[in-house]
């Protein structure tokens, strides 16, 4: 009989699933880490929400565990390279809250089109009646804008044209088919900034979006424009928001996320143009009982064998074929990871080809392995091995797969290419020896890469003396060159220089190279 142990509160509905699957079920709720050590070994499945925290000497412990399921989409909580490593399946409940926080959004944008906090405690706790005081503006006809178009996205669009808003979206993953099925307009993120009456954010938390609302963009918006975030608190530059709120560059935000949480000593507490909530959006009944329903299936059909799903670390095949699979799935999700973050525009199409011996394996895997690495920097813990290739349909995006018997170059090639709304891209990589990840290709210029955690991409005017720049100026800030990579057309023309860094840079180094005239473009990439 499969034992779970339950670590953090779950509703009723989730336990009485496993029960009624035979299971036994443990409820020890806030487990310090050395008591979770002690027990963990004798149970083949984890349910946590955000409480209980799954270390890598938890999963060192547990040496029968099946599946961690977290009951809630994120997963900071959860140590999943260790788990992976351990064998151990890893997951979540992405769909769970979605209309909860979607609700919590549009909450805090009705407060704040209609001062309604402010007026509650002007009634109820200094017993004023202040009309004009809190005199509100009408959301009909005015414009919403959506920064982040997925599930919670979505579900804000429908409500808001209901109200009579006009919809307009930034989200380089949306195509257009998506955007007209749904009614909104798709935009940059600068025309959303500059048109919107409110902005609602709803992207996750990557690199690419820490602070992406920032001093810039909060000096776009519209001086009675409003802002919400029920997102993740670090997409919001809070110094800068607070700034913009006092000199009354924007009319008033509402925030249920924040940096730190709870927001202590924060200088936000200082202003009135602001509504806080201690971060409410998946806290409804409603919310709870369907996380816990969503992990409880998930969890009793991975231990009955049956489908997996959810999952953010597990692809599904026999151990002969993962064998020889496996150094493939980490080229792949590298390849896409490198090249999501060098294309250009609205993604339309991703086709794949598998060139030689490798095309004769079940191949569905790498793409899901090559989409979750193009998606994972903007879409966080929504996209994993078993949901990949879905995700990618949901948001319009045409996945083609072509299998060609015949070697070329190399005994066997992933060939990649992406086409946006603006350019086509093409990356090639394979397999040295040594199983070894190597990307052989970039657009037209044949190159031998070797992929790191920190990468620098620069287009530059082939002449002599840039690479020692390169070098010199990149030395002078202490980032240390691990690899380089070169290619051209022809002498003379335009070149591609690729650099393999020990760390990542920063703003200043950046500048500092492109203040060069012979550096045409450069993009940072992390892997």
């Amino acid at each position: 009989m499969p034992k779970i142990l339950v670590a953090d509160k779950l509703s009723d509905e989730g336990v009485k699933i496993f029960q009624e699957a035979g299971f036994q079920v443990d409820c020890k709720y806030k487990q310090p880490e050395a008591e979770l050590v002690k027990i963990i070994g004798d149970y083949d499945a984890l349910v946590v929400r955000s409480d209980t925290k799954v270390t890598a000497a938890v999963i060192a412990a547990a040496n029968k565990m099946k599946v961690i399921g977290r009951a809630g989409v994120g997963i900071d909580n959860v140590d999943v390279e260790a788990a992976t490593k351990k064998g151990i399946i890893v997951m979540n409940a992405p769909g769970g809250n979605t209309i909860s926080t979607c609700e919590q959004a549009f909450t805090l944008l009705m407060s704040l089109a209609r001062n309604t906090p402010a007026a509650h405690m002007s009634v109820w706790k200094d017993r004023k009646w202040e009309k004009a005081k809190f005199k509100g503006v009408e959301v009909y006809s005015k414009v919403l804008g959506i920064v982040g178009m997925g599930r919670i996205g979505k579900e804000m669009a429908k409500r808001a044209i209901a109200f009579g808003m006009e919809v307009i979206v930034a989200d380089p993953f949306v195509t257009q088919e998506v955007a007209d099925k749904l009614g909104v307009t798709l935009v940059s993120l600068e025309d959303l900034l500059k048109r919107a009456d409110f902005v609602t954010i709803h992207a996750p938390l990557t690199p690419e979006t820490k602070n992406l609302i920032s001093a810039a963009q909060l000096a776009m918006m519209k001086p009675k424009a409003f802002l919400i975030n029920c997102a993740r608190g670090e997409i919001v530059d809070e110094e800068a928001l607070y700034q913009a709120l006092k000199e009354k560059k924007i009319a008033a935000a509402a925030l249920d996320v924040f940096v730190n949480e709870p927001p202590v000593n924060s200088k936000l507490y200082e202003l009135e143009n602001i509504v806080m909530t201690p971060h409410l959006g998946a806290s409804t009944e409603e919310a709870q009982v369907s996380v816990a329903i969503e992990i409880a299936h998930c969890i009793k059909d991975a231990l009955a064998g049956k489908a997996i799903r959810n999952a953010l670390n597990y692809a599904q095949l026999d151990p002969e074929t993962y064998k020889v699979i496996e150094p493939y799935f980490k080229l792949c999700e590298k390849m896409g990871k490198f090249v999501s973050q060098l294309a250009e525009g609205g993604t339309r199409e991703i086709k794949i080809s598998y060139i030689g011996e490798i095309s004769s394996y079940k191949t569905d895997v790498l793409a899901s392995a090559l989409v979750r690495g193009f998606f994972a920097s903007q879409l966080e813990n929504d996209v994993n091995y078993i949901n990949a290739l879905e995700t990618a349909k949901n948001r319009g995006v045409k996945v083609e797969q072509v299998k060609i018997r015949e070697e070329e170059e190399y005994v066997n090639t992933i060939r990649l290419k992406v086409v946006t709304d603006k350019q086509e891209m093409l990356l090639e990589g394979t397999l040295f020896a040594n199983k070894q990840a190597r990307f052989v290709r970039i657009d037209d210029v044949a190159m031998e890469i070797a992929p790191s955690d920190y990468m620098l991409v620069i287009n530059n005017k082939d002449k002599p003396g840039t690479i020692g720049f390169l070098g010199t100026t990149l030395g002078s800030h202490s980032i240390n060159i691990a690899g380089m990579s070169l290619g051209r057309r022809a002498t003379g023309a335009m070149a591609l220089t690729v650099l393999n860094l020990d760390s990542q840079l920063d703003e200043k180094v950046i500048k500092a190279i492109t203040a060069n005239p012979n550096i045409v473009s450069l993009k940072v990439i992390k892997l």
